[in-house]
C-alpha cells in the first residue's frame, strides 16, 4: 500500500502547529502586572513623540547605523568574493598541484560563518574595548565567510564548456576565468550583496543593543526607560529608511542587470564598491568616530587544559544544547509557517500589499527587544526566546514569499477561480503551490540562521547556550568561553550540512499536489 505523505504546499501550512506548545507556555506563565505597559506600548505607535531633540538623536542614530553596515558591507563583500573565487575547485582546475589550497580555505571558512556577529562583538569588546571597529569587525568576519560560500557555490556550478574552449585558443587561465567566469558573476553579486546590505543594517542595530552604538542602543534605552513615543519615533524612522532603501536597491539591480552593458555594468561595480566604501569611512569620521586611530589591545589570559575540563565538567552542555535546539525547531515553525497561512486566511492583492508592510515592520525589531516586550507579561521561559526569533524571521520569509507572489504569473490561478473555486482555494492551489519547494528550500536556509541566532536571544531570554555565553564573558570564564563558543559551532556548522540536504531536496523537487 502506497503511504499517503505530505507534500511542499501542505509543510509550508503544517510548521504554524509551533504556536499551540508555544502559547500554552506562555499563557502558563501569564501575569497581568505588564499588560498596561504592552497597551502603552501599543498606543504609542501611533503619536510617535515629534520632540527636535528626540527626533535629532534618532537621526543620528540611524545615520551610525547606516554608516557602519555601509562600511561593514563593502568590505565584507571585496573579502568575500576574493575568498569566494579562492575557495572554488573551478579555480584550482589549471594548478591542481595546490588544489588542497582551495580545500583548505573553503573548509576553514565554516567555523566563522557558524559563529553569529553578536557573539564576535561580546568577544571583540573584552579585546578591543567599546570601539566602532569593534562592530565592523565582528560583522565582516562572518559576512565574509557567507558570501564567500555563496559566490564559491555558484562558480562551481556554472557551465565550464564556454571555459575549455576558450582556453583551447590559447588564451591563459586567468583571462579566460575573467572573461568568461566574472561576467556571470555580476548578477549575482548584486542580488546577493542588496539582500546582505539589508542584513548589515539589522546587524548594527542587534550589535547597538549591545552597546555598540546606533539606532539599536537608542531603542534599547528607550525601551529600558519605558519611553515608548520616543522608541517608536526611532522605529518609524528605521522602517521608513528601510523602505525607501529597499526601493532604490531594487531598482539600481533592475538597471545593472536589464538597462546596460556587461561592461558598463561591471564599472558601475566597482564604483559602487569605491563609493561606498569612502561614504562609510567619511560618515563614520565626521559622526566623530576616531576612525584612523590606532586599536588598542587588551590581551586575553588563555585558558589552560586543566581549566578547559574544569569548565567541561561544570557546565550543563547537554541540556543547554536540547534547549537551543527547541527554541530554534519552535521560532523557525513560526518564521516558516506563519506568512503562507496568513496568504491563505487573507487572500487578495490588497490584503498581499499590506502583509508586505507588516513583514518590512517585524524584520525592524530586533529579537532582544521583542524578548524584553514579551518578558513584561509572562515568566521568562524557552517559549519567549522562540516567539521573538520566530516574530523577526517570520518577517524576512514573508517578505519572501510576497515579493515572489507579486512576481509571480498568475494563469494558474485565474484558471482555478474561473471555475468557480472561492479565492481561498486558488490561493492555496493556484499561488501558494507553485511556490512551495522555492519557499521551504528558503526556508531550510533560514532555520540554518536562527540557530545562529538563538545566541543572541539566549543572552537577553536567559535560555539556551547564549545565555551560558553571557554568564561565562561577564566572569571572564574564557575556559567556559572557549567550550561554549566551539559548542555553538559544531552545533551551526551540522545544523548546516542538515538544512543544505534539506534545501537541495526541495529544489530538486517539483511536485505541487496537495498529497502525493
Amino acid at each position: 500500500m502506497k503511504l499517503i505523505k505530505p507534500v511542499s504546499t501542505l509543510l509550508t501550512l503544517i510548521p504554524s502547529i509551533a504556536y499551540i506548545p508555544i502559547l500554552i507556555e506562555i499563557i502558563k506563565g501569564f501575569h497581568i502586572g505588564g499588560l498596561n505597559i504592552i497597551f502603552l506600548f501599543i498606543s504609542s505607535a501611533i503619536k510617535p513623540s515629534l520632540n527636535e531633540e528626540v527626533v535629532k538623536s534618532a537621526w543620528e542614530g540611524l545615520q551610525i547605523t547606516i554608516s557602519t553596515a555601509l562600511t561593514s558591507w563593502v568590505i565584507s563583500m571585496l573579502i568575500g568574493i576574493l575568498l569566494g573565487v579562492l575557495s572554488t575547485d573551478l579555480f584550482w582546475k589549471s594548478i591542481p598541484k595546490f588544489s588542497y589550497l582551495g580545500k583548505f580555505i573553503k573548509y576553514s571558512l565554516a567555523i566563522p560563518r557558524s559563529i553569529h556577529e553578536v557573539v564576535w562583538g561580546l568577544l571583540f569588546i573584552q579585546i578591543l574595548g567599546l570601539n566602532i571597529w569593534v562592530a565592523i569587525i565582528s560583522i565582516v568576519i562572518p559576512y565574509s565567510a557567507l558570501t564567500a560560500r555563496v559566490i564559491s557555490e555558484q562558480l562551481d556550478s556554472f557551465d565550464i564548456q564556454p571555459l575549455i574552449a576558450v582556453k583551447k585558443t590559447g588564451s591563459d587561465f586567468m583571462s579566460s576565468f575573467i572573461t568568461i567566469l566574472i561576467p556571470k558573476l555580476i548578477p549575482i553579486v548584486s542580488t546577493y550583496g542588496s539582500y546582505r546590505f539589508e542584513c548589515a543594517i539589522r546587524s548594527v542595530t542587534l550589535l547597538g543593543i549591545f552597546g555598540l552604538g546606533g539606532i539599536g542602543t537608542e531603542l534599547y534605552l528607550t525601551l529600558k526607560s519605558f519611553e515608548f513615543n520616543e522608541m517608536w519615533t526611532c522605529l518609524w524612522m528605521l522602517w521608513l529608511i528601510m523602505i525607501l532603501l529597499e526601493n532604490f536597491i531594487r531598482y539600481l539591480r533592475c538597471y545593472l542587470s536589464d538597462n546596460i552593458s556587461l561592461k558598463n555594468s561591471f564599472l558601475i561595480s566597482i564604483s559602487i564598491f569605491s563609493l561606498s566604501l569612502s561614504l562609510g569611512i567619511s560618515w563614520l569620521y565626521n559622526l566623530n568616530f576616531e576612525i584612523f586611530t590606532p586599536l588598542n589591545f587588551s590581551y586575553l589570559n588563555l585558558p589552560s587544559l586543566v581549566e578547559i575540563r574544569n569548565g567541561f565538567n561544570t557546565l550543563p552542555l547537554f541540556k543547554l544544547i536540547i534547549t537551543t535546539i527547541l527554541i530554534t525547531f519552535f521560532a523557525s515553525g513560526i518564521a516558516i509557517g506563519t506568512p503562507p497561512l496568513l496568504l491563505v486566511l487573507f487572500p487578495g492583492k490588497f490584503p498581499l500589499r499590506v502583509q508586505n508592510l507588516i513583514w518590512i515592520f517585524f524584520r525592524l525589531i530586533p529579537p532582544p527587544l521583542t524578548t524584553i516586550l514579551i518578558l513584561l507579561f509572562t515568566n521568562p521561559n524557552i517559549s519567549v526566546a522562540a516567539l521573538s526569533l520566530g516574530i523577526t524571521h517570520m518577517g524576512v520569509m514573508g517578505r519572501l514569499l510576497t515579493d515572489n507572489i507579486l512576481n509571480q504569473e498568475k494563469s494558474i490561478y485565474r484558471a482555478i477561480k474561473s471555475n468557480g473555486s472561492s479565492k481561498k482555494s486558488a490561493t492555496l492551489y493556484g499561488i501558494l503551490a507553485p511556490q512551495s519547494n522555492s519557499y521551504l528550500a528558503y526556508g531550510a536556509y533560514r532555520i540554518d540562521v536562527i540557530l545562529k541566532e538563538t545566541a543572541i536571544i539566549g543572552a537577553v531570554g536567559g535560555v539556551g547556550l547564549g545565555w551560558q555565553l553571557q554568564e561565562s564573558l561577564s566572569s571572564f570564564n574564557w575556559a567556559q568561553v572557549l567550550i561554549i563558543t566551539a559548542t555553538f559551532s559544531l552545533l551551526t556548522m551540522s545544523g548546516e550540512f542538515l538544512f543544505n540536504t534539506s534545501q537541495n531536496y526541495w529544489l530538486k523537487n517539483s511536485t505541487n499536489n496537495f498529497i502525493s
